[in-house]
């Protein structure tokens, strides 16, 4: 009798064992979760942290963002010059590693008594472009990010001049970044190459140019959605649509920043000054013929 007793005892205690393992019971430690390995690299999306300089993320599949790109132009040697280009894009993203994003463009310029440019204030609608972008390397199982962005397009007006023209381009680039601190610190580098042929209306004559930079950035985040930094662009421009003849070069420099008022809304700029440069045959310091002084950007974002 009292082995039987000492058994019913045993088969009762493996019993409530039992049941403690099942789901739905409060009693007893859960299981932790399964950490996600990459949920640091989702929780920040590069690809806007760096001002000028873009990140390898190009969103998960099935996203869907809007975005207004600002960019404006300050300042030539003598006069009054300022330009205003606006990119405005439907982002979709098709798979892991392919975007597609078709979108057009509004400029504006406000030009006075500038030597070489004309006197011209206006605002209109100034072209249409179609960006690609491939993500070739996933910085969350990689060391680092590469992204192979191109994007052609036409233009009817000159975003510099404000003439009105005829411009088929296309830019490509190779978008490089690494997180160097996990969750805090990160670093971009491009590798941007741009060329088009232009016709001007008023003279139907025909001229071709091109340009390239090289572009480094670094981003702290003080909180995960707010990001400062500093940007740094290394450009130079010839004539001939294949880097054929050097005109000048020049370095920018600036503060950059990235802040996410929601999860659906995101913000992000830079302003940068032209440091040094040298246009060809012209021995004053920077290069005011082919760029600006000041260069500036102000992003806006929504996402779907």
């Amino acid at each position: 009798m009292a082995a039987a007793t000492i058994v019913a005892s045993q088969l009762a205690s493996c019993a409530l064992a039992h049941a403690d393992d099942k789901p739905g019971r409060t009693t007893g430690t859960p299981p932790k979760p399964a950490q996600n390995l990459s949920s640091a690299h989702a929780e920040i999306d590069t690809e806007h942290i760096f001002g000028f300089s873009m990140g390898s993320d190009i969103g998960k599949p099935g996203e869907i963002e809007v975005e207004f790109e600002n960019v404006g132009a300050f300042g030539k040697r003598s006069g009054s010059y300022a330009a205003w280009a606006n990119l405005n894009q439907v982002k979709y993203t098709v798979s892991d590693n392919f975007r597609i994003a078709p979108g057009f463009s509004l400029g504006g310029q406000h030009i006075s008594g500038v030597p070489g440019l004309a006197d011209h204030r206006d605002l209109a609608f100034s072209g249409v472009a179609l960006e690609l972008r491939y993500k070739l390397v996933d910085r969350a199982v990689a060391p680092f990010g590469l992204t192979l962005h191109a994007q052609p397009g036409w233009s009817r007006i000159d975003d510099a001049t404000g003439l009105h023209i005829a411009q088929y381009g296309a830019e490509f680039a190779a978008l490089f970044d690494r997180e160097l601190v996990k969750d805090r610190l990160f670093a971009a580098f491009n590798v941007w190459y741009g060329t088009g042929g232009t016709r001007e209306i008023v003279t139907n004559l025909w001229r071709h140019d091109s340009e390239m930079q090289l572009q480094a950035a670094i981003s702290y985040a003080v909180q995960p959605d707010l990001l400062f930094g500093l940007g740094v662009r290394y450009a130079r421009a010839y004539d001939g649509g294949a880097l054929d003849r050097f005109l000048g070069d020049a370095v920018f420099a600036g503060p950059t920043f990235s802040y996410s008022i929601s999860k659906e809304v995101g913000i992000s700029g830079t302003w940068q000054m032209q440091v040094a440069g040298k246009a060809l045959g012209d021995n004053r310091s920077l290069n005011l013929e082919q760029f600006e002084r000041h260069q500036a950007l102000l992003r806006i974002n929504l996402h779907f």
